[in-house]
Parts: C-alpha cells; sequence; structure tokens
C-alpha cells in the first residue's frame, strides 16, 4: 500500500472552499463575503444540512478576519468561508442559529468586537489581557452575571468552582422550584491557559506537547488531529503503518475511557459490582497503550509524519489475547448493568436530550448519537487509516442516560473488533517520515472522532510558512450546552449521574 497522503482538489462552489477532511488549500481560495453575506450564510446552514464545526476570529493586517468551517454528516468534506469587519461591532447569528451562541461570546472575549443582538453575552474562559465584551471591563475569573428566574418559590444552588474529590473546577448555577430544575447555567473558564495563543508562530519543538495536553484524557485524540494538520500544510507522506498505529490506539483511548464512564455511572447509583470492575478494566486498557509507546495515556506516541514507536511482532498476539479477555470482563459487568432494573430505573428517562435539541446545538459525538444522530468523523470524514478500514456507527435514539451508557458500550465492542483486525493486518514498513516545511498563506482542517466526539482543528499560516492563527475545538464546547437541556423538568439530585453520563472536559474547553 502506498505511503502517500491522498490528496484531493479544493473545489470552490458560488458559496465556498471544500475539501477533505485532513487537507489543505491556499487562504486566498476561500471565498470573503461581507458581513451580511457571511451571516446568511452562516445562519442558512441548518437548511443546507450543514453544521457549524468552528467559527473564530483571527487578526489581520488592520481589522479582523472572521472564518468560519461547515460540515456534514454525510458528504465528507469540510467547507471554509470568512469575512473581514470594519469596526467593532457584527450582528448576531446566534439568535437564527443557536449552535454558535459559545463561538460568538468567545470572539467577542478574545477580540473586544460586539455581537449585536446575543441574547446572553458574557465570557467563556476570562481571558487575561484580552479585550472585555464591555468597555473598561476585567471582570476575575468567575465573577459574571447569571441568569436568574423570579418567583416566591424558586430558589437558586450554586455548586463549585471547587468540588469534593479529585476534579477539575466548574460552576452549576441551577435555578429551581422545589427539586425540580428550571434552568442550569454552567460557568468555565477556571483553568484556562492560552494554547492557541501558545501555539501561533509554530511549530515548533512544544507544539506537540501542547497538542497532547490539550485535554489530558484525549492526547491521541489532539495530537493526532494536530499532526494531520501540521501534515497536510506540508504535505508530508505519513506510511501507512503508522496510520494503522494512530488508529489503533485512538481506540483503545476510546476503550478506556469508555469501560471507565460505565464504571462512574454505575457508582453514581451506588451499584458497586460494575463500579468496581470498570476500574480495573479501565486500567487493563491503558496498560495496552503503555505496550504502544511507554505511556497510559499515550503520551509521545503520535508525532508530525507518523509515530515515534512500532509495535514488534510479539506483543501483536501478546495484545490480542489481553483484549479479548479484557471486553469477556468488561461484557460481564456491562451486563449486571443492563440486567439490573433498579440501575435502569434511574438510568432510562433521566437527562433526556430530543435529536431536535441536539441538532440545533450542534452536539457532537457519543452524546449525539444517544439522541439518534449520525454524527461520526470516522464514517462520515474519514482520514488516515479510517479511509481503509469502517467503524460502524452506534446510534441510539433514546438522548437519556441509559442512551449515552449503551452507546459506550456498543463502541466499546465495535472498537475491540477494530484493533483485533488490524492488529492482524498491520502494513509493513516504516512508521514515520520526513515532514517538510509548511506552505505559506495556506489553511488546514483536520477532525478527529475522539472518544467524546468530533475534535476540530484549524491551522492558518503566514507568508513564511507559520502558525499566524490556530484553532481547536474540544467536543466539549459542542456539548456542555446539552448537559444543561439535560438537565431541564429533571430533580437537581439526578445532576450528578447526567453529569457524569456526558463526562465532557473542563479543561478541553478552557485549553
Amino acid at each position: 500500500m502506498s505511503a502517500e497522503v491522498f490528496v484531493l482538489p479544493t473545489t470552490i462552489t458560488g458559496e465556498v472552499a471544500a475539501m477533505p477532511n485532513a487537507s489543505a488549500c491556499p487562504l486566498a481560495r476561500v471565498p470573503r463575503y461581507d458581513v451580511d453575506g457571511f451571516r446568511r450564510l452562516v445562519i442558512g446552514a441548518r437548511s443546507r444540512q450543514r453544521r457549524v464545526s468552528a467559527l473564530f476570529g483571527h487578526s489581520l493586517a488592520d481589522r479582523l478576519g472572521l472564518v468560519v468551517v461547515f460540515t456534514a454528516d454525510d458528504d465528507g468534506l469540510v467547507e471554509l468561508a470568512r469575512t473581514e469587519l470594519d469596526g467593532t461591532t457584527f450582528p448576531s447569528m446566534t439568535p437564527a442559529c443557536p449552535e454558535v451562541h459559545l463561538f460568538e461570546r468567545e470572539i467577542a472575549e478574545q477580540w473586544g468586537v460586539i455581537p449585536e443582538g446575543h441574547p446572553w453575552l458574557k465570557p467563556v474562559r476570562f481571558e487575561p489581557g484580552r479585550p472585555a465584551t464591555r468597555p473598561g471591563e476585567r471582570p476575575a475569573v468567575g465573577v459574571t452575571d447569571f441568569y436568574a428566574i423570579g418567583g416566591g418559590e424558586v430558589h437558586e444552588v450554586a455548586v463549585g468552582p471547587v468540588h469534593a474529590g479529585v476534579i477539575e473546577p466548574g460552576h452549576f448555577r441551577f435555578q429551581c422550584y422545589g427539586e425540580n430544575v428550571l434552568h442550569l447555567e454552567i460557568s468555565l473558564g477556571y483553568q484556562h491557559r492560552g494554547v492557541e495563543r501558545a501555539l501561533v508562530g509554530g511549530p515548533n519543538a512544544r507544539s506537540i506537547h501542547y497538542a497532547e495536553t490539550l485535554a489530558g484524557d484525549t492526547t491521541i485524540g489532539h495530537a493526532t488531529a494536530y499532526c494531520q494538520a501540521v501534515e497536510a500544510l506540508s504535505s508530508a507522506a505519513v506510511p501507512a503503518r503508522a496510520f494503522a498505529l494512530r488508529a489503533i490506539a485512538l481506540e483503545l483511548e476510546r476503550l478506556a475511557n469508555h469501560v471507565g464512564d460505565l464504571g462512574a455511572l454505575a457508582g453514581d447509583v451506588g451499584f458497586l459490582p460494575t463500579a468496581a470492575f470498570c476500574g480495573r478494566l479501565r486500567g487493563d486498557f491503558l496498560n495496552l497503550t503503555a505496550e504502544l509507546c511507554g505511556s497510559r495515556f499515550g503520551r509521545s506516541l503520535v508525532r508530525p509524519g507518523g509515530t515515534r514507536f512500532d509495535l514488534a511482532a510479539p506483543l501483536v498476539a501478546e495484545m490480542t489475547t489481553r483484549l479479548d479477555h479484557a471486553l469477556r470482563d468488561t461484557e460481564e459487568a456491562a451486563h449486571l448493568l443492563w440486567d439490573t432494573a433498579s440501575v435502569q430505573s434511574r438510568f432510562e428517562e433521566t437527562g433526556r436530550v430530543t435529536a431536535e435539541v441536539a441538532e440545533q446545538l450542534g452536539m457532537v459525538g457519543l452524546a449525539a448519537r444517544a439522541s439518534g444522530l449520525h454524527r461520526d468523523i470516522r464514517t462520515s470524514h474519514p482520514a488516515g487509516w479510517y479511509r481503509f478500514a469502517h467503524v460502524p456507527t452506534s446510534v441510539v435514539s433514546f438522548g437519556d442516560v441509559f442512551a449515552r451508557a449503551f452507546v459506550r458500550f456498543l463502541e466499546i465492542k465495535r472498537s475491540v473488533e477494530f484493533i483485533r483486525r488490524e492488529l492482524l493486518v498491520l502494513p509493513a514498513g516504516a512508521t514515520s517520515s520526513r515532514v517538510p516545511e509548511l506552505q505559506p498563506d495556506h489553511v488546514s482542517v483536520s477532525l478527529v472522532e475522539g472518544w467524546r466526539g468530533e475534535i476540530c482543528h484549524v491551522a492558518i499560516t503566514d507568508s513564511s510558512g507559520r502558525f499566524a492563527a490556530y484553532k481547536i475545538v474540544d467536543p466539549s464546547f459542542h456539548n456542555w450546552s446539552g448537559l444543561a437541556m439535560a438537565l431541564r423538568g429533571q430533580q437537581i439530585s439526578d445532576f450528578p449521574l447526567c453529569n457524569k453520563s456526558f463526562n465532557l472536559s473542563y479543561c478541553g474547553h478552557d485549553l
């Protein structure tokens, strides 16, 4: 099998530049709209069966540029368009296109331009040293206005940002009538590190380490997305064996997290047998990743041009045996959940998100698939080894805690099948290749189906081939709003269970 990266041409329609996932094109070929035309394009995305994977600002010589990335769930292409702002305001698209509400708040926070008409404009990450959404405003981290519901018997419950146990910081503000949750507002940004700004001027020796630590439980996913972006901009030829090893590592990452989440969900309803089993089994899958590269989380495995480590033939048979044993034990632990009525009474009809709401919010990954959306980058926008090896998409329509748990179980079985199959047919040859210099004045889009869902990296190079802008969208960025909607009409005591059923990343959102 050829080691060359397949490069398909970028097509320009009257509306957008369309290109395959993990490819690049000259920035000049991305159509530029006036502000009104750009707005119409974005709010019309859903009517064209498109969704917004990224919307972000980047600095031009004397103004701010905006770039939007559209994707569909069935055609394998990413679409780009752009505009330039002359002033400090632009008309908000959120009222007509709710999935961009966080993107617009982020643009306002980072660049000091106001999306006029945005229904709830407030900080996303409380970025230090950046323009505020209102002149002279420099709020401390976490200090902001919260939505409040009036009424004599309505009360407010504030949780976090400091939580019991070892957990990342996040603030949750509930508006309740008795035990019933009327509204949940989620405020994050307590551990913002400024990774996107740190990547500008790269790539350099630290860039891959920033990618690997964007969300520690998604090391392989984010590192792969970063490497695909670099390889697209440099036209690097990645060996087929490296593509296969990356895919195996990505599925091992999915397995470890999905198994851990099943155990955590069991623990949240006090069902200790599955909780105990899955705690151990998560370690078994993490140890298989360690066999690949020496790190249980996959650090140092994925690098631009391929992988740093190879898989020796004797280890292939051992990994297959250990994988089969871990799957057998995982199935037994999971069936304890499905066969226990008291567990199912807590899972079923709890924290339901309908397909319509998931679509409007632009939800991705397992949370979207649990609401009935056929949304999986491995099948809709395959890159790397997924162009040759298929993983069936696991979809359940109920949209509740049970659905999110059961999608995990289905994906565990299919990921094991995938790894077992690919270990038997690993291509021969090298695992890395040289990465040329990046092409100047280009843009690349890289999508990866991480274990939580769609990871999106967008890189724009300057005239010298360095990163002029680098945008990262973790799947949690799309899905935190889904968790807020899942709590509406629920008992406040259901929050830990709903929260764990999404298991979103704080640091992946905060960057």
